[in-house]
């Protein structure tokens, strides 16, 4: 089949939503499909996402798209992200009576709100409920909607999603990600409590950087608040963004995985820190909740993120066992085994 993915994400990007695509891609392709990705580095006029200087969009992709989706004659269309592309691919669709499936990758109400909300506090309500709005419309027409987790699907229903919702989880690369001897953090005090993800406002990494902890601190990854983190909070160590065997090592050589975010739909980094032999501490929310379920994986709580570490440090010692718990959950040939299902299902 030849099935093609419209997304806002994609590469030079890293991120959650074009690591998802290049495994369930590549896996894909691997069973005998055709995949091709359309994303904003195919079009001349793009600009760069206000506060996202990595994220560039595409501008009025209509007329371009057509024509790309038009030459390749795909089988199946997914929509992955609801930004220009996903809009314009959705908008092709309904003309064409084309059935697509969409995917909730990214709580961006919840993003759009907490940023209004740094300016313009009264805003953050009103400006989530418009985004609930826009988005609950652009999956409605689509005829199935990819999501990761239980909780998140509760949670769309709650706000009026009524599109049949499909479960697609996500897959870690075990030969990266695998528990070993630390390789890094000689020189900084022990426990590590280690962060991996984007460095801005929605990832809540202030809630991380001022929990109590009797040992160090290490954030991997870039994005806007980086400098302003960086002078505020000096004790921290930053180390940049990190892919493939230097990112594993910097699990590895970790004692806990800290997760402060209240917004992501998953957290794909939460299961490569789990194959990784570390525990995870969190916060009590949709993604965390949904894949600290045993004990020996961590610990959550509600509202106290240094209970949670201090809880999850406890468990230090199960690194075989999380390894092996991801190895039987989380693989990228499920993954894409998940995703075809619907694919097929929706093109009947």
């Amino acid at each position: 089949m030849k099935i093609l993915i419209i997304s806002d994400a994609w590469r030079p990007q890293i991120n959650g939503v074009v690591r998802t695509y290049e495994h369930i891609g590549a896996e894909l392709e691997h069973m005998g499909h055709e995949i091709k990705v359309i994303g904003p580095a195919d079009f001349p006029f793009r600009m760069k996402l206000p506060g996202y200087a990595e994220i560039e969009l595409a501008l009025n992709p209509y007329g371009r798209l057509k024509k790309m989706i038009d030459a390749w004659d795909p089988g199946a269309i997914h929509i992955a992200t609801e930004g220009p592309l996903g809009q314009a691919g959705r908008r092709y669709c309904a003309k064409n009576g084309f059935k697509f499936t969409t995917s909730y990758h990214t709580h961006f109400p919840d993003y759009a709100a907490k940023r209004a909300g740094k300016f313009l506090p009264f805003l953050t309500k009103p400006v989530k409920e418009f985004f609930i709005r826009q988005l609950r419309d652009f999956h409605h027409s689509g005829a199935g909607l990819l999501i990761a987790t239980q909780s998140l699907e509760e949670e769309l229903r709650g706000w009026g999603f009524e599109t049949p919702m499909h479960r697609l989880t996500r897959g870690v690369h075990l030969d990266i990600f695998k528990p070993g001897e630390p390789e890094l953090f000689d020189h900084l005090p022990r426990p590590i409590a280690l962060f991996v993800g984007r460095v801005a406002i929605e990832k809540n990494l202030e809630a991380f950087l001022d929990m109590r902890w009797h040992g160090s601190k290490v954030i991997v990854g870039d994005g806007p608040d980086l400098a302003m983190l960086r002078a505020k909070y000096p004790d921290a160590h930053f180390a940049g963004s990190k892919v493939g065997d230097d990112l594993g090592a910097h699990y590895r050589s970790a004692d806990i995985f800290v997760f402060p975010s209240k917004t992501d739909t998953f957290g794909m980094v939460l299961i490569e820190a789990l194959a990784a032999g570390l525990p995870v501490a969190a916060y009590n929310v949709t993604g965390p909740r949904d894949i600290i379920t045993e004990p020996f994986l961590g610990a959550l709580h509600d509202d106290d993120l240094a209970n949670a570490a201090g809880r999850a440090l406890e468990q230090a010692a199960h690194k075989d066992k999380r390894h092996h718990h991801v190895k039987e959950h989380y693989t990228w040939p499920a993954v894409a085994r998940q995703f075809l299902e619907v694919i097929e299902q929706v093109g009947k």
